[in-house]
């Protein structure tokens, strides 16, 4: 019964997931959207307007949170 009362504390999380994950995961998430905008406006002949860009990084959000949303 003694052992039964004593629980498990959870440990308290290592500085590299408190401080390290989280910048980096910011670090890669702009530098995706970075180069997905940068792609986006290279025009070909003709040019394609504001709308272009704004699809690219939408779909690049929409594939992102379906892709990594569990984690």
């Amino acid at each position: 019964q003694e052992v039964m009362a004593m629980e498990a504390k959870p440990s308290a999380p290592h500085w590299c997931e408190r401080l390290v994950q989280p910048c980096v995961a910011e670090l890669l998430g702009t530098a995706l959207f970075t180069f997905i905008g940068c792609l986006s406006v290279l025009e070909g002949p003709g040019g394609t307007g504001q709308l272009q860009p704004a699809l690219a990084h939408g779909l690049a959000l929409a594939v992102t949170v379906a892709v990594l949303g569990d984690i």
